[in-house]
């Protein structure tokens, strides 16, 4: 089996897990058109791989007013793009029993929350005019299930977007577009470099096999790919099959029984 979109458009993908997975795909035929803020990294990625192969755009998701019109540009450009691969994140320590920064716990948020939002409510539109299957990936996180005490931002942010998932999954069963959660341990990337390069760098999984591992979810059509633990394996995932089971009773019961 192979992935199969043809044209991935990946937002937050110019390092770390968005940048591995991007190559990932172009180097199994899938044209990547990659979004970030920094343009050398995304003129870098073109350039390794050639046009043919990869774009880039450069674009803050955090203004959030600019979505539609991004989008809309994107897809005049780019009519057959049927992927939409959202990584873009920042994680940051706060003390919120103390006195700590509002405005960047907020903008924490914004990053790896509301601009999904934002993003999907304005690109599904034009998935849904495809009359193949599309898809939506969300790179999520294995601390939705299980909170870190010292990241209440990102671990806030990770619980939203896991539960924006699964409604969003159950709104459109009935679609043609699949919604598909990845969900990572710690992967050794540049998200953790507040904690100091070299240490940061050294936590978690090694990023080339997390890669691998994801990867071959994608491929076996998984909708929920998770990547270790955080604890037990195994008292882990019952906590997670457990609660999907409980969302999808709830879920039948608040639409009346209907399939």
């Amino acid at each position: 089996m192979s992935f199969p979109y043809k044209h991935c458009l990946a937002i937050g993908a110019t390092s770390g897990i968005g940048l591995a997975l991007a190559t990932q795909l172009v180097q199994t035929d899938v044209k990547v058109t990659v979004v970030g803020r920094r343009q050398e990294r995304l003129d870098e990625f073109v350039q390794t791989h050639g046009p043919e192969k990869a774009d880039g755009v450069a674009f803050d998701i955090t203004r959030l007013d600019e979505i539609p019109d991004f989008v809309k540009k994107v897809f005049a450009k780019s009519p057959d793009i049927d992927c939409i691969f959202f990584n873009a994140g920042v994680q940051k320590p706060y003390n919120v029993a103390e006195e700590f920064d509002l405005s960047s716990f907020h903008d924490e948020i914004k990053v790896n929350f509301t601009s999904f939002v934002s993003l999907t409510h304005s690109l599904l539109p034009y998935l849904k005019r495809h009359s193949n299957q599309t898809s939506i990936i969300f790179t999520g996180s294995n601390i939705s299930i299980v909170p870190a005490a010292t990241l209440p931002a990102y671990s806030a942010s990770k619980v939203a977007l896991n539960v924006f998932t699964l409604c969003l999954r159950e709104q459109l069963r009935h679609s043609n577009t699949r919604v598909i959660e990845i969900s990572p341990p710690p992967v050794q990337t540049e998200l953790h470099d507040y904690m100091g390069e070299d240490a940061g760098r050294k936590l978690g999984m090694p990023l080339d096999a997390f890669i691998e591992q994801t990867y071959e979810g994608l491929v076996a059509g998984k909708d929920e790919i998770i990547i270790g633990s955080i604890g037990p394996a195994d008292i882990f995932n019952e906590i997670v099959t457990k609660r999907r089971t409980a969302f999808e009773n709830l879920a039948k019961v608040m639409r009346g029984g209907e399939d």
